[in-house]
């Protein structure tokens, strides 16, 4: 993909706590992001929004693991078995620095894991370098008849 023909990178970020979500979105923003980063508060929530509207679903997912009603490994699985949401990028953003847990993930399907420092100007930085990585990785297109039906929504 060219520069000129670069397309905006949308992003969904799976994380009950308020405060690291509110870090990360800014930080993100800091490392170069500008298009869309929605937010979902647990498993369930990300789940039922991008099964309602999988035309509408995000170019790449931030999810935590440890959420309530329904953990990130179980929301990871369900994702790479559903034929039209396993294409999209699922980034491990976690404080869980098992090896154990970072083998499960990407044994899951995952595409990336980071791991949260504890410290917070360690956590800063990490989310700016996700921002960075971002504006220059390549992403995979939606299915051709998602991508049809996300323009038939977008035209409304």
């Amino acid at each position: 993909m060219t520069e000129t023909s670069r397309r905006p990178v949308s992003i969904i970020l799976a994380e009950d706590d308020d405060g690291h979500a509110r870090l990360m979105e800014r930080n993100l923003r800091r490392g170069g992001i500008i298009n869309t980063i929605r937010r979902a508060r647990d498993g369930v929530e990300l789940l039922d929004s991008l099964r309602l509207a999988p035309a509408l679903g995000p170019d790449v997912i931030f999810l935590d693991i440890n959420m309530p009603r329904l953990d990130g490994f179980e929301v990871l699985l369900q994702l790479k078995s559903d034929p039209d949401l396993r294409s999209i990028p699922v980034i491990m953003v976690t404080s869980t620095d098992s090896q154990r847990e970072i083998n499960r993930a990407y044994e899951l399907g995952a595409s990336s894991y980071v791991v949260k420092p504890v410290g917070v100007e360690a956590f800063i930085d990490r989310v700016r370098k996700l921002g960075l990585f971002l504006e220059v990785v390549e992403l995979p297109e939606k299915p051709l008849g998602l991508r049809d039906e996300a323009k038939a929504v977008n035209s409304r």
